[in-house]
């Protein structure tokens, strides 16, 4: 098995131990195996302090550094995560129960991030000459790092989105502190591992595990500039009101959702079961942008429903790395997401809709969180009906019919989340209109509602986010512009000052 040993906070350059610590403990069992214990580590608070100064003390020398000087940094972390793509995935498999040849993908995904944000990112904050923004001066905008930011990553994708907000961080002259989800510190600490070894000066990239307890303690702290936090709504609503009116904070949100996929009358069926299976049961269906409800025309009603079942109850669920064949899907992440999903189940039902795929156990050589994907049914949805509302964040998704594409634009505005959504159509004049008139941050056309691109913005409006997407965007939120006039004529004179005794 790959090696899970922890090796602590890492700060001012090394690694600090925080295995006899006991602040608090955490134990990580494995979500495909619960006989398996992956890791234990102790919290010390007293770290937060310690990575805090690190980071001010990098701060320092880094901020000074060229784009170009940054930048060559970026090449040496990339070779280095490519030599351990393999390694990065089995870490992610076993903390997630991420199907391996999932996890590779996201592995892979994490170097490719290197050339993304070098080539489109950096663009967007590299100094601007204007000529002439007033008769005879020139106009000049650089953009200089923010500060000291602390980045909060998330369970389902513990190395990618947290590498994309790093990365975009440390090119534009800021440092970082990477508090990672308490679900996935192996998968997290080999990031930080090809960043030591990379060569990044000490104090530049920092490191620290724990809980609530000690992101709340390091976000309030003054020096801490930017905070980039990827996870549920809940959570960023905690985080807005620790920060208060310190308005010296930039906080980025990257929330959850409750995304809606319209199959209208002529699209094509077969193409839309291939990207449904993704959009909706994808990572067992724990991912922000999962479709979360489809709204199907009522003409193509009952043999979408036949399609959609039948490829539903194709799907492998088993074991990331030790199934006798490629499973689609593994499990949840622990027990408590596993009882949300079948209280979930419960709170459709209670509030009208009707299984098509119930929920089942699973017969499997592990024992571990695993769950089936589901199917539900509702004749009509409501904005008042609490289910509606809620993001589940498990392979479930909900069908209902409509009309006109009217009548399904509203049923993917009536949530109060707006991340993603997608529309299966050949009338581009019925996707410009889902395009202008849903209200969310992403809108397919003929793809699933995940598997995003890094080289567009990635973000939500209502409560997905609060309009800092990530991505290639993320840089823009880790700089702050500085305008400049310059005046090369030198030609002004006292007597040309207006209201002035001769």
């Amino acid at each position: 098995m790959t090696d899970l040993t922890l090796r602590g906070d890492y700060f001012l350059g090394q690694f600090h131990s925080t295995h006899n610590k006991n602040d608090e403990y955490i134990n990580k069992i494995c979500p495909a195996d619960t006989s398996l214990k992956l890791w234990e580590t102790g919290i010390d608070y007293s770290h937060c302090d310690r990575v805090i100064d690190s980071a001010l003390e990098g701060y320092k020398t880094w901020r000074k550094l060229s784009l170009d000087e940054r930048a060559n940094y970026f090449e040496r972390f990339k070779s280095l995560v490519d030599s351990k793509i393999e390694h990065i995935a089995m870490a992610i498999a076993l903390e997630t129960g991420k199907p391996l040849w999932e996890a590779m993908t996201e592995a892979s995904a994490v170097s490719a991030k290197v050339g993304v944000t070098l080539k489109d990112s950096r663009e967007r904050i590299s100094p601007k000459f204007i000529k002439e923004v007033l008769p005879n001066i020139d106009g000049h905008i650089i953009y200089k790092p923010i500060g000291p930011s602390l980045v909060i990553g998330p369970f389902n994708f513990p190395c990618h989105l947290a590498n994309g907000q790093i990365l975009s961080a440390l090119l534009s002259g800021n440092t970082i502190i990477f508090k990672p989800s308490e679900k996935t510190i192996v998968s997290s600490q080999i990031l930080i591992e090809c960043f030591h070894d990379a060569g990044f000066p000490p104090g530049v990239v920092n490191f620290i595990n724990g809980t609530a307890h000690t992101t709340q303690a390091i976000l309030k702290h003054s020096a801490i500039k930017g905070i980039f936090f990827t996870g549920s709504l809940a959570v960023g609503k905690k985080i807005l009101e620790a920060v208060g009116t310190d308005v010296t904070k930039l906080v980025a949100l990257e929330l959850g959702g409750k995304n809606t996929t319209i199959v209208h009358k002529d699209a094509n069926l077969d193409h839309a079961m291939v990207e449904l299976l993704r959009s909706c049961y994808l990572t067992s269906g724990q991912r922000c942008t999962s479709t979360s409800m489809i709204t199907v025309h009522e003409d193509i009603a009952q043999e979408f429903m036949e399609k959609f079942k039948a490829a539903t109850e194709r799907i492998i669920v088993d074991h990331p790395t030790k199934a006798k064949s490629d499973p689609f899907m593994g499990p949840v992440i622990d027990e408590m997401a596993k009882q949300k999903y079948l209280d979930s189940l419960e709170l459709g039902k209670k509030h009208g809709a009707q299984a098509i795929i119930e929920n089942k156990e699973l017969e499997l050589e592990f024992e571990g969180y695993y769950v089936n994907p589901t199917i539900y049914f509702m004749d009509e949805v409501k904005k008042s009906n609490p289910y509606t509302q809620e993001e589940i964040f498990a392979p479930h998704v909900t069908v209902s019919h409509f009309k006109n594409i009217e009548q399904a634009i509203d049923i993917a505005n009536i949530t109060e989340y707006g991340l993603a959504a997608a529309i299966f159509t050949n009338d581009k004049n019925i996707y410009q209109k889902a395009l202008n008139e849903i209200d969310a941050g992403i809108i397919n056309l003929n793809r699933s509602t995940v598997g995003a691109s890094s080289r567009l913005p990635f973000g939500g409006v209502k409560n997905s986010g609060n309009y800092h997407p990530a991505a290639v965007s993320m840089i823009d939120h880790t700089v702050s512009a500085a305008a400049s006039l310059e005046t090369l004529d030198l030609s002004s004179k006292i007597e040309d000052v207006k209201g002035l005794r001769s």
